[in-house]
């Protein structure tokens, strides 16, 4: 199957401007496409960072889920924590992957607005003992791209 890249936003709805407040009167209806980028991450042996996403300027991220398809074996806590560099858990707190499990994140104040350059996204994985040799997880971040809130 084929693909189509641009560089968006994708805006849907016919209704653009209207001065109308009351619901179902004059409302615009356009809304803005929710977008999603996906990984697969090393929860194997000691630690590992995995890029997972980059997120464009002014995107607001709405989520972000940790999806454990193979368990970590390693014989103590084994955890990942999804963020940015300087806040490794901004979208996702410490979370364990010693079980199967899928795992919505709470996203912080820093994913509202992204800011004016783009962000990439990282998962942090910590087993404690380093010794696991089995484990498979997917980080996926939905966000709408270009949806400035602090403008």
């Amino acid at each position: 199957m084929g693909t189509t890249t641009f560089s968006g936003p994708i805006k849907a709805g016919n209704i653009y401007n209207t001065t109308g407040t009351t619901v179902g009167t004059n409302v615009k209806n356009v809304g803005s496409a929710l977008m999603a980028q996906s990984a697969v991450i090393d929860i194997i042996g000691a630690s590992a960072n995995t890029a997972v996403a980059v997120i464009p300027a002014n995107s607001q991220i709405v989520d972000c889920i940790l999806n454990v398809t193979t368990v970590s074996n390693d014989t103590n806590a084994a955890a990942v924590t999804v963020g940015i560099t300087g806040n490794t858990n901004a979208f996702l707190p410490s979370t364990s992957v010693k079980a199967l499990a899928t795992t919505r994140g709470t996203i912080e104040t820093v994913g509202t607005d992204i800011g004016s350059t783009d962000v990439q996204v990282n998962a942090y994985f910590t087993g404690t003992d380093g010794d696991g040799s089995t484990g498979a997880a997917t980080v996926t971040v939905l966000y709408i791209q270009n949806n400035n809130l602090t403008a």
